[in-house]
């Protein structure tokens, strides 16, 4: 058992600048179940990109906007606000961006990663 205050909140090296992740339970590369949550400054946005397994997002905070495609399209998006799910099958590109500051939980099964449409998108590219 554990308050959100006793999360320990690192930066994201696969993601653009600012979003911050706490690991709950599990190693993201491991072939095992995991549970993170994601913290997303306001006016932050993720490129198309795609998972290696289903990913399943639930908004704890703020309003995560997301869309399906290859390339983010702030008008081709769903808004999910607290409470609200996504669940993204393997191999599936798609985008997300905030307005304010949202946290969201993922949970999943590893290995995990991140590949994103463009490479030139991806961060850890530069």
């Amino acid at each position: 058992m554990f308050t959100p205050a006793d999360l320990k909140w690192s930066d994201v090296p696969s993601l653009p600048p600012g979003a911050k992740l706490a690991v709950i339970e599990g190693k993201m590369n491991n072939a095992a179940p995991f549970t993170v949550r994601l913290r997303f400054p306001a006016d932050y946005k993720i490129p198309a990109h795609s998972h290696p397994a289903v990913e399943r997002v639930t908004v704890l905070s703020g309003t995560f906007n997301m869309g399906v495609g290859d390339k983010l399209d702030t008008g081709k998006t769903m808004a999910l606000g607290a409470g609200g799910l996504a669940i993204m099958q393997p191999k599936t590109n798609h985008f997300a961006w905030t307005k304010e500051e949202t946290v969201v939980q993922l949970h999943g099964t590893g290995p995990w990663g991140i590949t994103y449409v463009n490479p030139a998108d991806d961060p850890r590219n530069k």
